[in-house]
Parts: C-alpha cells; sequence; structure tokens
C-alpha cells in the first residue's frame, strides 16, 4: 500500500497535529474517551480525529470505535471538515461530521482555540450483536463539549445567572454569587457570547454497513430490500434479502425505485466516452494478468493491445462496445439485460438523496472499472488492491495520481454529476415518463482525460429508439 500513501491516493489529506499544545488537547481528549494516551509528537487524523499513527502505536485502529456502532470523535480543527473518515462502519458517519461541523463551525472555532472538543456519534443501539439490530438504528444524535467541560459550565452559569435575575433574594445569596463568578471564570461571560452547539438529530434510513461482511439498507424507498456483499443475513425484518450474485433482482430492485439510468442516455454527460474508459480499464486488467509491461502506455498504445487481444477481453467489453457503436452509429438499441456481465457498468446513479450510496453498490457490481471502486468504494477497492499484480498497481496508481486526484470535484462532476431538470420532475420520473430517455442538456464541457480519450460534459445528441 506504500504506493497508494506516497501518491496520496490512501491517508490522504488528512489534518496535521503536529504543535505540543494540538498535542496536548489531543492526549486530554483521547484520555477523556478512552483512558489512554499517545507518546507521539506528530501525527495526521481524519474527520473523526482516528489517527493511523496512533492505532499503530495502540495496536488498536478502532480505539475510537470499538464497538463499530458510536463512534467517538476529537476535533482540534473546524479544518477536520475536509478530512474523509478512515474504517468506516457505516456510509453515513462521515457526513454526519461534517454537516455537525458546518453547522456549528463558529463556535467550533471558537472552542478549538483553547482546546478539543470530544464527542460521540450516539444511536439507539450499543452494539449490533445480529443483522436484525440494524434496523433498530433509526437515528443519529451528536453529543459533544470540551475536555474541560465548557458546555456543561456554560449549562450551568446561564441557570445560575436566572436564578440571580429572578429570585427575589439573588442580590443577597453569597453563595449564589460566588458560584457564578467562579464558573464563569471557565466559560467566559455566557450573556455576551453565548456557547451553543446545534445538536441536530440525523435521520438513518438508507445505508451501507461494514458489519457482516458489508450490507445495503434500503429502507426508505417504495421497494424495500437487503443487499449483502457476503452471505445473506437473517432476521432481518425486510421481504427482500439479496446478495451480490442475484444480478436479475437487484437490477429489478433498483429499476422499481427509479435508482439508476443508462450511462448513455445521462443528462450532461458524454455517455460513450464514459463507456471507453470503462473499456480500457477492463483492457488494463486482461493485459495486467498476462504480465505485460504497462508503464508509459499511451491511449493509442492500450486500443492496439486492446485489439490485439480482442479474443481474451471479457464479455463486459463487448457489451459495451455495443453500446458505444449504437451511440456513435445508430442503428438497433443493443439489448443488454440484466444477466448480461456489462450490464451494471453500462448505469450510473440518478439525481436521489441516495446516488452516492447506489454509486457504491454499482462499484461492487462492476470491479474491473477501479477508477469508480476507488471514488465510491474506498474499502472494497483497497481490498482489492492487495491481491493485484505489481504492473496494474503500477498503472492504476499513475492514473488514479495524474486523472482524478488532481481535480476530484471535476471528475466527480463529469461522472456522477446531474444537469438541472427544467421540467421539474425528478430525473428518475423523467426517464421512465420519456421511455429511458432524457433531453440533452446545452454543451458543457468539464474535460477528464483517460485510457480511451476525454469525457466531456456534454448532452447526448444520438439515439433515439
Amino acid at each position: 500500500m506504500k504506493r497508494l500513501i506516497q501518491n496520496g491516493l490512501m491517508f490522504g489529506n488528512l489534518f496535521h497535529v503536529a504543535s505540543p499544545a494540538l498535542v496536548e488537547r489531543y492526549n486530554r481528549a483521547l484520555k477523556h474517551l478512552t483512558g489512554k494516551t499517545t507518546a507521539l509528537t506528530d501525527f495526521h487524523v481524519d474527520i473523526s480525529g482516528y489517527s493511523p499513527e496512533v492505532g499503530d502505536e495502540l495496536g488498536d485502529n478502532h480505539y475510537l470505535n470499538h464497538a463499530g456502532v458510536n463512534r467517538q470523535f476529537i476535533l482540534l480543527s473546524t479544518e477536520q471538515k475536509r478530512c474523509p473518515l478512515l474504517n468506516v462502519k457505516f456510509s453515513t458517519s462521515r457526513d454526519i461530521l461534517r454537516r455537525f461541523i458546518a453547522a456549528n463551525e463558529s463556535q467550533l472555532f471558537a472552542l478549538t482555540a483553547t482546546d478539543a472538543v470530544a464527542g460521540e456519534l450516539v444511536n439507539s443501539v450499543f452494539e449490533v450483536t445480529t443483522p436484525a439490530k440494524l434496523f433498530d438504528i433509526r437515528q443519529v444524535r451528536i453529543e459533544a463539549d470540551t475536555t474541560r467541560a465548557t458546555l456543561r459550565q456554560a449549562d450551568r452559569l446561564a441557570e445560575l445567572v436566572e436564578r440571580f435575575k429572578s429570585e427575589e433574594d439573588g442580590w443577597f445569596d453569597d453563595a449564589l454569587i460566588a458560584e457564578m463568578i467562579e464558573t464563569a471564570e471557565k466559560t467566559g461571560d455566557v450573556t455576551r457570547n453565548p456557547v451553543r452547539l446545534k445538536h441536530e438529530v440525523f435521520e438513518q434510513q438508507n445505508f451501507w454497513t461494514a458489519h457482516f461482511g458489508g450490507l445495503y439498507v434500503f429502507q426508505r424507498v417504495e421497494h424495500p430490500a437487503v443487499i449483502a456483499s457476503g452471505a445473506k443475513p437473517e432476521g432481518v425484518p425486510l421481504d427482500h434479502v439479496f446478495d451480490l450474485g442475484q444480478k436479475n433482482a437487484i437490477a429489478k430492485f433498483l429499476e422499481l425505485n427509479g435508482l439508476v439510468e443508462p450511462i448513455i442516455r445521462a443528462r450532461g454527460v458524454d455517455g460513450a466516452a464514459i463507456l471507453r474508459q470503462k473499456m480500457g480499464f477492463l483492457a488494463i486488467s486482461v493485459l495486467a494478468d498476462k504480465g505485460m509491461d504497462l508503464s508509459g502506455l499511451s491511449r493509442s498504445d492500450l486500443r492496439r493491445l486492446a485489439a490485439r487481444h480482442a479474443s481474451d477481453l471479457p464479455a463486459e467489453f463487448e457489451g459495451m462496445a455495443a453500446m458505444v457503436r449504437w451511440a456513435d452509429s445508430g442503428g438497433a438499441w443493443p439489448l443488454i439485460k440484466s444477466d448480461h456481465p456489462a450490464y451494471f457498468y453500462c448505469l450510473r446513479a440518478t439525481n436521489t438523496p441516495d446516488r452516492d450510496l447506489v454509486n457504491m453498490l454499482l462499484a461492487e457490481l462492476t470491479p474491473l472499472d477501479f477508477r469508480q471502486l476507488f471514488i465510491c468504494h474506498k474499502e472494497a477497492f483497497y481490498q482489492q488492491y492487495r491481491g493485484w499484480p505489481e504492473n496494474k498497481k503500477d498503472h492504476v496508481v499513475t492514473f488514479l495520481a495524474r486523472e482524478y486526484a488532481v481535480d476530484k470535484a471535476g471528475a466527480r462532476a463529469a461522472l456522477f454529476g446531474h444537469e438541472p431538470d427544467m421540467s421539474g420532475r425528478s430525473p428518475a420520473v423523467e426517464a421512465r415518463r420519456r421511455g429511458g430517455e432524457q433531453a440533452p442538456s446545452p454543451d458543457r464541457l468539464v474535460e477528464r482525460v483517460g485510457p480511451w480519450g476525454v469525457v466531456g460534459r456534454r448532452g447526448n445528441t444520438r439515439g433515439r429508439r
């Protein structure tokens, strides 16, 4: 994994804890939450305050998330909102932490100027012993305070001030006044500078969890289901439970809920160019397995090698090629059903609140597309990466560092973004209304160069059944 780390593709964009003051605050928070401290004077933390270096030192990579349910966190700076979340157990956790920091940024900025903020993502269960327990997690709320209990002291001071103002003998209560003075020394003047954090309650209906081999839980859709990366769980309170091998059932589930659309017909992207890139990723896998040197391979070199080894290319390649030929030259619409290996490679998530979760599922269903796997499901990417030959590792790392990491937002927008729908209907509804076809949008080019050419953000001008 060393080359991933060196290229910023693993443990990248973490917050650097290097000053003695920050280390001391981190240790106070760590002691408060876990009873442990670190002897390190220089380390990095993610959005939750988890540090891989501290994890190595303690011999516990889950020191802030022991049961994998109620994740604890340490905030040293509001800049942590830009960091990734490592050792993910629930797909919703990073978004909840990011929204919490954004909603309380000014308050957290003031609090972390002198102390660390420690807290926990709290839900209704303390451990997940069975898959059915996952369905007891309906909401997640955040509890947080500084290591010196600034917020609790501020609440206490507010109560004392109210007593002082409302009680008839408050002006003459020496004990009350003394306690107010003592508490104010710790919190400051809360009447002029009130210290409050918005502790929102976050809904957790549709999510992915690493528990039980990996589960996608879709509760808040018209046709609910659980999709398992490994063995199907038993005892869950839903009628439909699938594993990744049940491609037809998963395809029907996605279609019935309007969660996917064909890339080739999607608004605002050059679907044919995206499919060409996916074909290139498939070719890389085949050539790597043959032990070929992939260093310095140009797009034209890759096309020639793919043509030379056409008989070795998987069925996924030919299915996408048929889609590209249809987009380029018309003709009959390629009949690629859900049992075809290329089926899920030709889809992307529609513009719904579950877009990222669906793209994560599609990434796991299309493992040869290493770019989508890296962007949408890093845990699965790292697991696959460990088993790749060295020549493939080198090529993939070089490609991701050169073409994705330099402009992550642009790449995500070009691949998964959605143009606004001027009709007022959701993209999924509009697509179904028009038989899967969506209207072209004006040209908006966002260049994303890959092994098979430029992916532009432009509407499809071809494609009438």
